[in-house]
C-alpha cells in the first residue's frame, strides 16, 4: 500500500535522493535505487535521484515489502495464454499483482515464479515483468511478460493505448443510455492514500460503456478503457450515480451487495486484444466469469424473471 508525504520544510532544496535518505533513515546509495525502481516518486511531477525537492512537492512512497515469511501460491489462478514471450493468468480475486507494502497474500509475480515460471528481469524490482495491473479486488485476465522482447513492446502497446481491455461491470441503478463515454480526470482523493476520484488535478481517464443486460436496480454492462487508471471503472461509475454493486468504498448499498453474495465489487476483466509482441498477430484472449460473480447475475435474474402466464381452460 502506498502512502504520501508533503516535502519537510528541513529538506526544501536537497537533492530528492538526499531527502529520500533523511526521510527514511537509510544510506543515499538505497533511497537512489528506490527512486529508480520508481518505489519512491514524485506525486505532482516526476522527479529522478539529482532532482531538487522544492516547497509544496508531494513524496509518494510505494516500497516492496521484503517478506518474512514465504508468499502464498495462488493455486487457482489459472492460465488463459502462453508462449515464449507472454503470459496471461486468469486472476481471481485476492490475489494482488504484484508484492506490496502491507500485503501478505498471494500475487500474480510471486505464484508465477514459484510455478517455474520464467519472466523477465526487466522491471522495477518485484514488479519484473509487469506492464498493467489488476486491483486484488478485480478478477480477470492480466498479462505478464517472460521476454525481454515482449516487455519492452507490450509496455509500449499498453502507453500508448493500442492493447484492447474489456471488463463487464455490474453497476447499481438503471442507466439512462444504452452506451456512452465518460471522459473525466483521477487524481487521488484528499480523504486518504488509497481512495481516487474525479478531480480537475488528476490525469486524463477516458471509459466506454455499452448496456449488456438491464434488471431495473442494477445494469451489467461492457467497459472498454481508453486510459488505466487506478480504481477508473470504480471511480468514473461512481462520478455518474452509479457506483460498482459490492464496491462500498465508492458510494454502493451493502444492503445489495449482502443479498446477491458478494463480498468484493462486481468487476471482471473479461478479454484482452493486443498484437502479439514478435510474431505481429493480434491475439484475442478471453474468460469467464468466477463462481461468485456468475451466482449475483443469476440471483439478479431470478428475482426479475417474469413468471409464465397460467390458461384457464
Amino acid at each position: 500500500m502506498s502512502r504520501l508525504a508533503p516535502a519537510p520544510d528541513a529538506l526544501i532544496g536537497k537533492r530528492f535522493d538526499v531527502a529520500v535518505s533523511k526521510m527514511l533513515g537509510m544510506s543515499r546509495a538505497k533511497a537512489a535505487e528506490l527512486i529508480e525502481t520508481h518505489q519512491v516518486r514524485g506525486l505532482n511531477r516526476e522527479m529522478a535521484k539529482s532532482s531538487t525537492l522544492l516547497e509544496g512537492d508531494i513524496v509518494e512512497f510505494d516500497l516492496v515489502e521484503e517478506r518474512q515469511e514465504p508468499e502464498p501460491l495462488a493455486e487457482d489462478m489459472a492460465v488463459a495464454y502462453e508462449d515464449d514471450d507472454v503470459i496471461v493468468v486468469d486472476k481471481p480475486v485476492g490475489v494482488a499483482a504484484h508484492a506490496s507494502v502491507g500485503w501478505t497474500g498471494p500475487t500474480v509475480l510471486g505464484s508465477l515464479l514459484q510455478r517455474g515460471v520464467h519472466i523477465t528481469s526487466l522491471g522495477a524490482a518485484g514488479r519484473q515483468g509487469i506492464v498493467s495491473r489488476l486491483d486484488v479486488g478485480t478478477s480477470g485476465l492480466m498479462l505478464v511478460c517472460k521476454s525481454d522482447l515482449a516487455y519492452k513492446e507490450m509496455r509500449r502497446q499498453f502507453a500508448e493505448h493500442e492493447v484492447v481491455k474489456t471488463y463487464h461491470a455490474l453497476v447499481q441503478g438503471n442507466l439512462k443510455e444504452d452506451k456512452a463515454t465518460i471522459e473525466a480526470p483521477i487524481g487521488r482523493a484528499k480523504v486518504s492514500d488509497f481512495r481516487f476520484t474525479v478531480t480537475p488535478t488528476g490525469k486524463e481517464a477516458i471509459t466506454h460503456w455499452d448496456v449488456l443486460e438491464r434488471f431495473g436496480e442494477a445494469t451489467l454492462v461492457k467497459v472498454n478503457l481508453e486510459t488505466g487508471r487506478t480504481h477508473q471503472i470504480r471511480v468514473h461509475f461512481s462520478s455518474i450515480g452509479h457506483p460498482l454493486v459490492g464496491d462500498p468504498m465508492y458510494g454502493a448499498n451493502p444492503v445489495m451487495a449482502k443479498e446477491l453474495g458478494l463480498e468484493r465489487q462486481w468487476l471482471h476483466a473479461m478479454q484482452l486484444e493486443f498484437r502479439h509482441p514478435r510474431t505481429r498477430v493480434w491475439t484475442t484472449v478471453k474468460s469467464r466469469y468466477p463462481a461468485d460473480l456468475q451466482h449475483a447475475l443469476d440471483s439478479l435474474e431470478a428475482k426479475h424473471a417474469t413468471p409464465p402466464v397460467n390458461s384457464l381452460g
